[in-house]
């Protein structure tokens, strides 16, 4: 009987996931949104935080600098990946793995809505880097 939990326990872990509604879909939609909007506001005010001239900010300024352009960098990237991530969604190649080509579990998408790979393929790109 352990057995059969073991192999029935793993056959739901591999079974696909549910199809995404409409309602999913929107869902996400407007999630992804929400982050566009969120990163672009955020690229804003890094741009504009002021600097200063005093001998206090100057000597801080290489390290706010590099914290900066550090932030730029990773606010730019999630917002790629949720550009890219709508314009799946406009040509209907949504919820996809880019390896694989199976779909992506919906949980995964609702927690990332941005992904890109299922976990499984996710894992493997993380163990090569």
């Amino acid at each position: 009987m352990v057995n059969n939990q073991i192999i029935g326990d793993r056959d739901a872990l591999l079974s696909p996931s549910s199809p995404l509604s409409p309602e999913d879909l929107a869902a996400l939609r407007d999630n992804l949104h929400e982050q566009r909007l969120f990163r672009e506001e955020q690229l804003r005010q890094i741009a504009t935080v002021p600097s200063r001239a005093d001998e206090l900010t100057q000597r801080r300024s290489a390290a706010q600098t590099e914290v900066r352009v550090k932030l730029v960098a990773s606010a730019r990237m999630v917002l790629a990946d949720v550009e890219a991530a709508l314009a799946r969604m406009a040509e209907g190649r949504y919820g996809r793995c880019h390896l694989c080509r199976r779909p992506i579990d919906r949980e995964r998408l609702m927690i990332v809505p941005q992904a890109r790979y299922c976990a499984r393929c996710q894992q493997v790109r993380e163990a090569g880097r």
